[in-house]
């Protein structure tokens, strides 16, 4: 059957049956005569598994480890209901927590008293620790926060003006053993406007694409945009330090680019790993 019947079958778009293709989740055959994929019901079954197991929160990995049968369903499924139980149990809890200030009609934070909510702060911050725990990670979030892909930004624009007038008519943008292609130099003002289309145009994609595999899609979407316009500065530098023989060999800041971005998330990605194990710990006590 085509697409168009699989939508049909399934109730599903074919933005999300493409995806899961795309994924490897599924493999339909193709017609060798007219080139277009062919669905079996085998497809169809396994399409709308897929779709129950992402409404659960059960990312497309561990689906996908499921199908090549390197983990089990009913592992992977005890797993999301720890997690699940982890999250009722805190959002109960801060709900029952809301519903207390509420009770007070003059609430405000200049005359809010912790204590009159919580008896044993201590264990209090223990008991939330692993909400906590994020904060740890706030570097992630300073790195891929508007200001700093503002500053970043500015930073591009203000070193192409100050830059432009006593750049040659050509200036280099693609290297190779010291040798560089050119292009006009009004190209140097293309760096800001890379930022901008980073930020605005690829960070929406980006996020997506982390969504759908249950990570912390806004911070480390955020981090990764920031980080690529970081590259975009780094890359302008350089221009004009090759313009002017300063150096000649771009791999070496794009080397040093790179090592900081994968330790930075390394660490973050470690922390944020923490948390999810504190969670899964917690539920189980």
């Amino acid at each position: 059957m085509i697409i168009k019947e699989v939508e049909e079958k399934t109730g599903l778009t074919r933005s999300n049956i493409r995806f899961y293709e795309k994924e490897m989740l599924i493999q339909p055959i193709r017609n060798e005569s007219n080139g277009y994929r062919e669905y079996s019901d085998e497809n169809i079954e396994d399409i709308k598994k897929i779709a129950y197991l992402r409404t659960l929160g059960i990312s497309i990995d561990d689906i996908r480890n499921i199908i090549l049968q390197q983990i089990s369903l009913y592992e992977i499924v005890e797993k999301q209901e720890q997690v699940l139980k982890t999250q009722i149990y805190d959002l109960e809890n801060a709900k029952t927590m809301c519903e207390k200030m509420l009770k007070f009609n003059e609430l405000s934070y200049l005359n809010l008293k912790v204590e009159e909510y919580i008896t044993e702060i201590p264990e209090y911050w223990n008991e939330n620790k692993h909400t906590l725990k994020l904060d740890s990670v706030s570097f992630l979030y300073m790195w891929g926060g508007n200001i700093t892909w503002g500053i970043i930004t500015i930073a591009c624009l203000l070193i192409a003006i100050i830059a432009f007038p006593k750049l040659p008519t050509q200036i280099p943008v693609q290297w190779n053993n010291g040798v560089a292609n050119s292009v006009d130099k009004k190209f140097i003002y293309a760096y800001p406007i890379i930022c901008v289309v980073f930020r605005f145009i690829l960070r929406p994609f980006t996020c997506r694409w982390l969504q759908i595999r249950a990570f912390y899609s806004d911070t480390i979407a955020d981090y990764l945009t920031n980080f690529l316009c970081f590259v975009a500065l780094s890359v302008e530098v350089f221009s004009i330090f090759f313009v002017y023989n300063i150096v000649k060999n771009v791999t070496v800041i794009l080397f040093v680019d790179t090592c900081v971005f994968m330790i930075l998330l390394l660490v973050g990605w470690n922390k944020i790993y923490q948390k999810t194990s504190n969670s899964q710990k917690m539920s189980k006590e």
